[in-house]
C-alpha cells in the first residue's frame, strides 16, 4: 500500500477540495474493520464504551430526528447512525496511524504534532439512514479550523445508498455560514452554492479512500437500496488546536505523546454481552 500521496493527487486535492486515493485496505484488513465495528455495535468488543460517543439512527430519515449523541453504549443493534472516538479501538487506531495519513497531515499542517478531532463510524443501513444537509465541517468552539478529513468506504458507496455528494472547488470560497456552530448552510445558501448541475457523487468501492478538505461543501442522502453504506471518517487537526472553553482534550495521533496500543490496554473493558 502507498505510504504517501503523489504530487498529482495533492494538486488535484488543492484545486477541487477532494481526491480519491484509491483502495488502501486489503480485503483482509477491510473484513477485520467491518467485523470490529459490528462487534462494537453489538456489545461484543472489549473497548471502553464510556469513552465513545454513540448515536442511534433516525427512524424518519430526518437529521433532526436522529438519536441523542452521548457517550456510552445504547444497546445491541447494527443500526447505530454514528460511533465516535474510535481512536480508542486498537484496530481502528492502527489504521489511522498509517504513513500515508501522516504524509497528508504534513502537507497540510507542516511539521507539527497531529491530533484527532474525531474518528467516526457513519452508517446508513439498507433502506434507512439519515439525510445529511449541505454543510462544511467546521466548529466554532475550536481556536483554529481542522482542514483534513480522510473518508474510508467500508461498503461500496453509491448514489443509491447515499454516497457523499460534493461541490468541487467550494472549499476555496471560505466559510459560507460562519455563524453556524458546525457549518450547516441555510436553505437559501444551499440553493445558491449547491445547484444540481455542480454536484459530484463520490461513488467508491469498498476499501477505497477519499481525502476531503473540511471546507468542501458536502451532503449525503438516505439509503434507498438493499446494501448498507458504512464508512470510517477521520478528521486530523493541528495538535495545538484548543477548545475555546478548555472543556475537551484531543488525542495525539502523530508526534510526541501519540496514542499507542499500550495506552488502550489500560482502558479496555469486558464485552457488554
Amino acid at each position: 500500500m502507498a505510504n504517501a500521496m503523489t504530487d498529482q493527487q495533492w494538486q488535484f486535492y488543492q484545486e477541487n477540495g477532494y481526491v480519491n486515493l484509491g483502495k488502501l485496505l486489503s480485503d483482509q484488513d477491510l473484513d477485520a474493520l467491518r467485523q470490529r465495528i459490528d462487534d462494537i455495535m453489538l456489545g461484543k468488543a472489549d473497548v471502553n464504551y464510556d469513552k465513545m460517543l454513540m448515536q442511534l439512527d433516525s427512524k424518519t430519515g430526518d437529521y433532526a430526528d436522529a438519536g441523542t449523541q452521548s457517550r456510552g453504549y445504547k444497546g445491541p443493534t447494527l443500526e447505530y447512525r454514528k460511533i465516535q472516538d474510535l481512536e480508542f479501538d486498537p484496530l481502528y487506531l492502527q489504521y489511522m496511524q498509517r504513513p500515508i495519513f501522516q504524509d497528508i497531515c504534513r502537507r497540510q499542517y507542516g511539521d507539527t504534532p497531529i491530533a484527532c478531532f474525531r474518528a467516526m463510524f457513519m452508517n446508513k443501513p439498507a433502506h434507512k439512514g439519515t439525510y445529511l444537509p449541505w454543510h462544511q465541517d467546521r466548529w466554532k468552539f475550536l481556536d483554529r479550523d481542522p482542514l483534513v478529513t480522510v473518508w474510508t468506504a467500508l461498503d461500496p458507496a453509491t448514489v443509491g445508498n447515499g454516497c457523499v455528494q460534493v461541490i468541487p472547488g467550494s472549499h476555496k470560497n471560505g466559510l459560507i455560514n460562519p455563524d453556524h456552530d458546525s457549518g450547516f448552510l441555510t436553505k437559501d445558501q444551499a440553493a445558491e452554492h449547491c445547484p444540481k448541475d455542480k454536484v459530484v457523487y463520490l461513488e467508491l468501492k469498498a476499501g477505497e479512500v477519499t481525502l476531503l478538505h473540511n471546507w468542501l461543501l458536502h451532503c449525503s442522502d438516505v439509503n434507498k437500496t438493499d446494501i448498507s453504506r458504512r464508512a470510517f471518517s477521520v478528521c486530523y487537526m493541528d495538535g495545538k488546536t484548543k477548545h475555546h472553553k478548555g472543556s475537551e482534550e484531543y488525542t495525539t495521533i502523530f508526534g510526541p505523546g501519540s496514542l499507542t496500543d499500550r495506552d488502550l490496554k489500560r482502558w479496555r473493558q469486558p464485552a457488554r454481552v
